[in-house]
């Protein structure tokens, strides 16, 4: 992302790179660190459907966990969705 680039034309460049790498409906991985509790976790949790799968790792010292969710969306921007909602988690680090 250039110094001038904004965010709706940042939002828009990623849009295409998926659009362009993803054919819609699909399976998506999403990756998130989160601190090692039950909030966390079940914060992170509510934003899937129920049918997403899960996969995690504890850090070295267990302070952190990180997970992989697949999950079927139907465009990038049910992505962004995901994205977002997760940003409002509490030291959450998506990746």
């Amino acid at each position: 992302m250039s110094q001038n680039e904004t965010e709706a034309a940042k939002r828009e460049r990623l849009r295409k790179q998926l659009d362009d790498t993803h054919t819609w409906p699909c399976e998506f991985s999403f990756k998130f660190i989160v601190s090692s509790d039950e909030e966390g976790e079940a914060a992170l949790k509510a934003i899937f459907s129920d049918a997403a799968t899960f996969s995690s790792r504890a850090s070295r010292n267990g302070r952190y966990t990180a997970f992989t969710i697949a999950d079927q969306v139907n465009s990038a921007e049910e992505v962004f969705i995901r994205y977002e909602a997760a940003a409002k988690i509490p030291g959450i680090i998506s990746l």
